[in-house]
């Protein structure tokens, strides 16, 4: 198991500098660039224009700038520096870093914990009443986008009476330092993003769980342990849920790009402190070196991602082995 995992590891730098180049070329491929509001400008003059082309080093050949991108980043950790922050990206992407990563696993945790009972619950009564029911809010969920649904929760909680939903803090505890009354606080915001991030989620796992185990419940092995005289809740779970939710594991590693990009319109609506809206607004400032990094950074996330989905479904099935 180490030695494929090492293998793995080793073998994510070449798809990464494959992708990295991926990544740059189409940022390049995109219409215009920063200099544009420069050169609209009618208080700006060409020298100016020029003066600032030097400094970003846009005045270098593509191939120069790629070098020197990747360079930076191998040798000095250096992701570039973002043109309409005026900052490096490293430290713009750090600061955001923590609350996407807070906010996701979060949010992964509580869709799991929702939605496998729920999957197991539709399967084994998929013709009763609460199951028929369950699928049906299944389905509106689905059809429902996460941005939809986090304005819709804003109007709820302000036609009741309340003034502060954006965000994760009131204003009073931006910038304070932690405490019990900010922990709260923190709380009492923190349930409308996980509903509006999460609901899609807990929907699709659902629905994944439910077809898995239909799937499961018709093996022979189950029906064989079930004649041995295994107890009900012994066959289901340590036959039938532990078998069933393999693919679930593999769909979990490719839900890690989702911090970067799979919430965008809904953390912007909901102001959430997290790098979707960063790589949204670097994309239309033409900011190429903090949505290249984002880029990349996306890709690095979904690599990371099916390796841990591989290791964590060889360590809950024993069936699978890689040599």
């Amino acid at each position: 198991m180490l030695s494929y995992a090492l293998r793995r590891i080793l073998g994510m730098v070449p798809t990464l500098l494959l992708i990295s180049v991926v990544c740059f070329v189409v940022i390049q491929l995109q219409p215009g660039s920063f200099l544009d509001q420069y050169l609209e400008d009618p208080r700006v003059t060409k020298e100016t224009v020029a003066t600032i082309t030097r400094q970003l080093g846009l005045d270098q050949p593509l191939w120069v700038q790629y070098l020197t991108w990747i360079k930076g980043i191998v040798l000095h950790g250096d992701f570039g520096y973002s043109f309409a922050n005026g900052r490096p990206v490293s430290e713009l992407i750090w600061e955001r870093l923590g609350w996407t990563v807070f906010l996701a696993v979060l949010t992964l945790i509580v869709s799991w914990l929702i939605a496998i009972p729920l999957g197991i619950y539709t399967a084994l009564n998929r013709y009763g009443i609460g199951a028929t029911i369950t699928n049906f809010l299944g389905y509106i969920s689905l059809a429902i986008p996460d941005f939809l649904v986090a304005l819709l929760l804003i109007a709820l909680v302000l036609s009741a009476g309340g003034t502060s939903v954006g965000g994760l803090f009131s204003p009073q505890y931006i910038g304070e330092p932690w405490s019990w009354p900010k922990v709260l606080d923190l709380l009492n915001h923190l349930w409308i993003p996980m509903i509006a991030i999460g609901l899609e989620g807990v929907a699709g796992l659902m629905r994944q769980m439910r077809a898995s185990m239909l799937d499961v419940i018709n093996q022979d092995y189950v029906r064989t342990a079930r004649a041995k005289g295994l107890a009900g809740r012994a066959v289901l779970w340590r036959h039938a849920v532990r078998n069933a939710i393999n693919p679930l594991i593999s769909l979990a590693g490719l839900s890690l790009p989702t911090l970067v990009s799979g919430t965008i319109i809904a953390s912007i609506v909901l102001n959430l402190p997290t790098i979707g809206p960063y790589l949204y607004d670097s994309l239309l400032n033409k900011d190429q070196y903090v949505a290249m990094t984002l880029l990349l950074f996306s890709a690095l996330l979904l690599l990371i991602g099916n390796l841990l989905s591989d290791l964590a479904l060889a360590w809950a099935d024993p069936r699978i082995r890689f040599e």
